[in-house]
Protein backbone atom coordinates (compact mmCIF):
# COMPACT_ATOMS: atom_id res chain seq x y z
CA UNK A 1 0.00 0.00 0.00
CA UNK A 2 1.09 3.30 -1.48
CA UNK A 3 2.26 5.75 2.18
CA UNK A 4 0.50 9.53 1.19
CA UNK A 5 1.65 11.91 3.70
CA UNK A 6 -0.42 14.83 4.23
CA UNK A 7 1.84 17.80 5.74
CA UNK A 8 -0.26 20.86 6.46
CA UNK A 9 -0.42 23.19 9.64
CA UNK A 10 -1.19 26.99 9.74
CA UNK A 11 -0.03 29.63 7.02
CA UNK A 12 3.62 30.41 7.29
CA UNK A 13 4.28 27.58 10.23
CA UNK A 14 7.06 25.92 7.50
CA UNK A 15 5.60 23.34 5.49
CA UNK A 16 7.32 24.21 2.58
CA UNK A 17 10.48 23.88 4.56
CA UNK A 18 10.13 20.49 5.20
CA UNK A 19 8.17 19.45 1.86
CA UNK A 20 11.73 20.84 0.56
CA UNK A 21 13.87 18.66 3.43
CA UNK A 22 11.67 15.61 1.53
CA UNK A 23 12.13 15.70 -1.46
CA UNK A 24 16.18 16.99 -1.42
CA UNK A 25 17.33 14.54 1.29
CA UNK A 26 14.92 12.19 0.91
CA UNK A 27 13.82 12.09 -2.87
CA UNK A 28 10.58 11.68 -2.06
CA UNK A 29 7.76 13.02 -4.49
CA UNK A 30 6.05 16.25 -2.89
CA UNK A 31 2.66 16.98 -4.57
CA UNK A 32 1.81 20.59 -3.25
CA UNK A 33 -1.74 22.07 -3.54
CA UNK A 34 -0.66 25.86 -3.52
CA UNK A 35 0.65 25.15 -7.44
CA UNK A 36 -2.28 23.26 -8.19
CA UNK A 37 -4.63 26.52 -7.13
CA UNK A 38 -2.11 28.84 -9.06
CA UNK A 39 -2.59 26.48 -11.92
CA UNK A 40 -6.42 26.53 -11.70
CA UNK A 41 -6.12 30.31 -11.80
CA UNK A 42 -3.67 30.33 -14.74
CA UNK A 43 -4.88 33.34 -18.33
CA UNK A 44 -8.06 31.70 -20.38
CA UNK A 45 -9.05 28.80 -17.71
CA UNK A 46 -12.30 28.59 -16.88
CA UNK A 47 -12.17 29.54 -13.24
CA UNK A 48 -10.01 32.49 -14.10
CA UNK A 49 -13.25 33.34 -16.09
CA UNK A 50 -15.66 33.07 -13.65
CA UNK A 51 -13.74 34.81 -10.72
CA UNK A 52 -13.79 37.77 -12.77
CA UNK A 53 -17.06 37.73 -14.15
CA UNK A 54 -17.70 37.78 -10.30
CA UNK A 55 -15.37 40.43 -8.81
CA UNK A 56 -14.32 42.59 -11.74
CA UNK A 57 -11.19 44.77 -12.29
CA UNK A 58 -10.70 44.69 -8.56
CA UNK A 59 -8.88 41.34 -9.17
CA UNK A 60 -7.84 41.89 -12.84
CA UNK A 61 -4.41 43.28 -13.61
CA UNK A 62 -3.70 44.92 -16.72
CA UNK A 63 -1.75 42.14 -18.65
CA UNK A 64 -5.14 40.22 -18.08
CA UNK A 65 -3.73 37.35 -15.04
CA UNK A 66 -4.86 37.40 -11.09
CA UNK A 67 -4.48 40.33 -9.13
CA UNK A 68 -3.95 37.86 -6.00
CA UNK A 69 -3.63 40.31 -3.44
CA UNK A 70 -7.06 42.17 -4.99
CA UNK A 71 -8.42 38.84 -4.28
CA UNK A 72 -6.76 37.78 -1.00
CA UNK A 73 -8.35 41.24 0.28
CA UNK A 74 -11.89 39.93 -0.82
CA UNK A 75 -11.51 36.52 0.37
CA UNK A 76 -9.78 37.27 4.16
CA UNK A 77 -12.76 39.73 4.84
CA UNK A 78 -15.56 38.18 3.50
CA UNK A 79 -16.07 34.87 4.73
CA UNK A 80 -19.02 33.78 2.03
CA UNK A 81 -16.75 34.90 -0.95
CA UNK A 82 -13.65 32.82 0.32
CA UNK A 83 -16.33 30.21 0.45
CA UNK A 84 -17.29 30.51 -2.78
CA UNK A 85 -13.79 30.53 -4.90
CA UNK A 86 -12.62 27.56 -2.29
CA UNK A 87 -15.85 25.81 -4.22
CA UNK A 88 -13.92 26.88 -7.76
CA UNK A 89 -10.84 25.59 -6.66
CA UNK A 90 -10.77 22.99 -4.10
CA UNK A 91 -12.52 20.44 -6.84
CA UNK A 92 -9.78 21.08 -9.45
CA UNK A 93 -7.12 20.90 -6.84
CA UNK A 94 -8.65 17.66 -5.15
CA UNK A 95 -8.57 15.99 -9.40
CA UNK A 96 -5.22 16.94 -9.91
CA UNK A 97 -3.98 15.69 -7.01
CA UNK A 98 -5.61 12.15 -7.55
CA UNK A 99 -4.44 12.47 -11.21
CA UNK A 100 -0.91 12.70 -9.96
CA UNK A 101 -1.53 9.88 -7.00
CA UNK A 102 -2.78 7.31 -9.63
CA UNK A 103 0.22 8.36 -12.14
CA UNK A 104 3.08 8.17 -8.91
CA UNK A 105 4.86 4.40 -8.67
CA UNK A 106 6.73 5.57 -5.19
CA UNK A 107 5.97 4.35 -1.92
CA UNK A 108 5.90 6.74 -0.72
CA UNK A 109 4.48 10.33 -1.34
CA UNK A 110 4.20 13.60 0.28
CA UNK A 111 1.15 15.94 -0.11
CA UNK A 112 1.34 19.82 0.93
CA UNK A 113 -2.08 20.92 1.39
CA UNK A 114 -2.13 23.80 3.49
CA UNK A 115 -6.29 23.42 4.13
CA UNK A 116 -6.07 19.82 3.83
CA UNK A 117 -9.40 19.49 6.92
CA UNK A 118 -11.10 22.85 5.44
CA UNK A 119 -10.91 21.37 2.48
CA UNK A 120 -12.43 18.02 3.04
CA UNK A 121 -8.86 16.31 1.68
CA UNK A 122 -7.56 14.05 4.58
CA UNK A 123 -9.68 11.18 2.62
CA UNK A 124 -6.90 11.36 0.03
CA UNK A 125 -3.78 10.84 2.76
CA UNK A 126 -2.79 7.83 5.13
CA UNK A 127 -1.15 9.39 7.98
CA UNK A 128 -1.21 13.82 8.95
CA UNK A 129 1.53 15.76 9.30
CA UNK A 130 0.86 19.09 11.38
CA UNK A 131 3.67 21.88 11.27
CA UNK A 132 3.47 24.71 13.86
CA UNK A 133 5.18 27.16 15.82
CA UNK A 134 4.04 30.23 18.24
CA UNK A 135 1.25 32.17 17.31
CA UNK A 136 3.48 35.35 18.20
CA UNK A 137 5.99 33.51 15.02
CA UNK A 138 3.51 32.86 12.74
CA UNK A 139 2.22 36.20 12.87
CA UNK A 140 5.62 38.03 12.68
CA UNK A 141 6.55 34.87 9.71
CA UNK A 142 3.25 36.06 7.51
CA UNK A 143 3.91 40.13 8.01
CA UNK A 144 7.64 39.85 6.80
CA UNK A 145 6.81 36.96 3.94
CA UNK A 146 3.58 38.96 2.97
CA UNK A 147 5.34 42.57 3.49
CA UNK A 148 0.73 42.80 5.69
CA UNK A 149 0.22 44.64 8.48
CA UNK A 150 -0.68 42.72 11.72
CA UNK A 151 -4.39 43.21 11.20
CA UNK A 152 -4.20 41.47 7.34
CA UNK A 153 -1.75 38.65 8.72
CA UNK A 154 -4.14 37.69 11.89
CA UNK A 155 -7.45 38.03 9.44
CA UNK A 156 -5.09 35.14 7.27
CA UNK A 157 -4.65 33.51 10.23
CA UNK A 158 -8.02 33.28 11.37
CA UNK A 159 -9.25 32.33 7.50
CA UNK A 160 -7.88 28.86 8.65
CA UNK A 161 -8.78 26.27 11.41
CA UNK A 162 -6.84 26.45 14.77
CA UNK A 163 -3.68 24.90 14.37
CA UNK A 164 -4.95 23.03 17.89
CA UNK A 165 -7.58 21.55 15.97
CA UNK A 166 -5.54 20.31 13.52
CA UNK A 167 -2.54 19.29 15.64
CA UNK A 168 -5.58 16.82 17.54
CA UNK A 169 -5.68 15.01 14.44
CA UNK A 170 -2.04 14.51 13.27
CA UNK A 171 -0.50 11.35 13.03
CA UNK A 172 2.84 13.66 13.97
CA UNK A 173 3.35 17.01 15.03
CA UNK A 174 6.74 19.25 14.42
CA UNK A 175 7.35 22.15 16.41
CA UNK A 176 8.69 24.84 14.31
CA UNK A 177 9.32 27.51 17.09
CA UNK A 178 13.24 26.83 17.36
CA UNK A 179 15.78 26.66 14.50
CA UNK A 180 15.97 25.44 10.98
CA UNK A 181 18.39 22.57 12.06
CA UNK A 182 15.84 21.75 15.25
CA UNK A 183 13.07 21.26 12.87
CA UNK A 184 14.85 19.17 10.49
CA UNK A 185 16.36 16.92 13.47
CA UNK A 186 12.45 16.38 13.91
CA UNK A 187 11.49 15.20 10.15
CA UNK A 188 15.25 12.63 10.80
CA UNK A 189 14.19 11.05 13.80
CA UNK A 190 11.19 9.47 12.26
CA UNK A 191 13.74 7.13 10.92
CA UNK A 192 11.35 5.65 8.49
CA UNK A 193 13.32 6.41 5.26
Amino acid sequence: MKRIIGLTGGISTGKTTISNYLAQRYQLPVLDADIYAREAVQPGSPILSEIFQRYGVAVKLPDGTLNRKGLGEIIFNHPDEKQWLEQQIHPYVRDRIQSELDSLIAPTVVLVIPLLFEAEMTDLVTEIWVVSCSPEQQLQRIMERDRVSVEQAQARINNQLPIEEKMAHADVVFDNSSTLEALLKQVDKLGFL
